[in-house]
């Protein structure tokens, strides 16, 4: 049986997105008028096809009724705790508080050096700060949890004096649930919830707002070889997936975000394929993230015009992103995104 997938395409922004609504020629995507689409496409495992929205009723009943399915989706405002996701796209600012992080490993580990890290990235306007203390670059081993623990918990206490969003990236129960009496506002487990057994018991228990994120493999092994049948819908059915099992165990909120996990277990055609169509992901009906930043694919395009905190390709994807209404990027560089896309915005007005 040919299952079917539906991407919305062909978006406006800005002032002509607020003109073509208003003429009933778009649709808002996630319920904002500052961005819009008037094409779908109607995507298989061996074909696709783009259409305007106003052939949609000529399909076939058994497809017309999934596009429309997944339209109310594309189309809902997406509501997540403490976020206000109409003023897009959200940075989350990144603090490795790691020796081995593949961009920044090392910089961060002393008290005084994160702190100032942080307070720059939230005056440079991160709404989330996003800690982490393992690294999951490729090719990196485990650390035990009560290391993991030592070397985050000093910036977990500081943020919560600030007031701040707090997401924590970590794959380990043990870390969670130490960090949970500190209050935090996010789980960010790159494992896609799969490391430790007790971390779908916790986020049951505790309700906490989570990421969903796709990692194939584990950083040790993720980048030998990947290989899927076709990255964009084997990643949508492994969200699709994990989504309907979490319900059966009684996560019932929608508090969750969706991250394709660019860079983890994808070469560089995998990860171009996802940037290009991330768009497909909003008919799930959640927050869509990516992290972008300073990452490898950014070297295999650029070649000898690599640099070495990649700001010119960090850029041009988020904005790629942005363009395709992703609501949340993961970035290192939060003043020079933030100016990006100030100037972008007000272009596209």
């Amino acid at each position: 049986m040919n299952k079917y997938y539906t991407r919305a395409c062909n978006f406006y922004y800005g002032t002509a997105s607020k003109t073509y609504i208003k003429k009933k020629q778009s649709i808002p995507l996630n319920g904002y008028n500052s961005i819009s689409f008037d094409k779908i496409e109607i995507i298989e495992r061996k074909k696709s096809r783009i259409i305007n929205l106003k052939d949609i009723n000529k399909l076939p009943n058994k497809i017309k009724n999934i596009v429309k399915r997944d339209l109310k989706n594309i189309k809902k405002k997406k509501i997540f705790k403490k976020l206000n996701l109409s003023d897009t796209p959200i940075l989350m600012g990144i603090i490795n508080l790691t020796p081995d992080s593949f961009s920044d490993g090392g910089k961060y580990n002393k008290n005084n050096f994160a702190k100032k890290h942080v307070d720059n990235l939230l005056l440079s306007g991160a709404k989330i700060i996003d800690v982490g203390g393992e690294s999951t670059r490729p090719g990196a081993n485990d650390i035990k949890p009560d290391k993991e623990w030592n070397r985050v918990k000093f910036i977990l206490k500081n943020l919560k004096n600030k007031k701040s969003f707090i997401s924590l990236d970590t794959r380990k129960s043990f870390v969670m649930k130490k960090a949970s009496k500190i209050n935090i506002d996010l789980i960010n487990d790159v494992s896609g919830l799969t490391y430790d057994p007790e971390t779908i018991d916790f986020l049951k228990k505790t309700k906490k707002p989570f990421v969903i994120h796709h990692m194939r493999g584990t950083p040790k092994n993720m980048q030998i070889k990947p290989t899927y049948k076709n990255v964009l819908l084997d990643i949508y059915d492994f969200f699709e997936t994990k989504l309907k099992y979490l319900r059966k165990q009684g996560i019932k909120h929608n508090n969750i975000i969706l991250d394709p996990g660019i860079g983890f277990g994808k070469n560089l055609k995998h990860n171009i394929t996802l940037i290009k169509n991330i768009s497909i992901f909003h008919s799930l009906g959640l927050p869509i993230m990516l992290g972008l930043s300073r990452k490898r694919f950014i070297k295999d395009i650029s070649k000898e015009n690599d640099t070495k905190n990649r700001i010119g390709g960090t850029i041009s994807s988020c904005i790629q992103a942005y363009l395709q209404g992703v609501q949340i990027l993961r970035v290192h560089d939060v003043q020079e995104i933030n100016q990006a896309f100030k100037v972008f915005r007000e272009l596209q007005k």
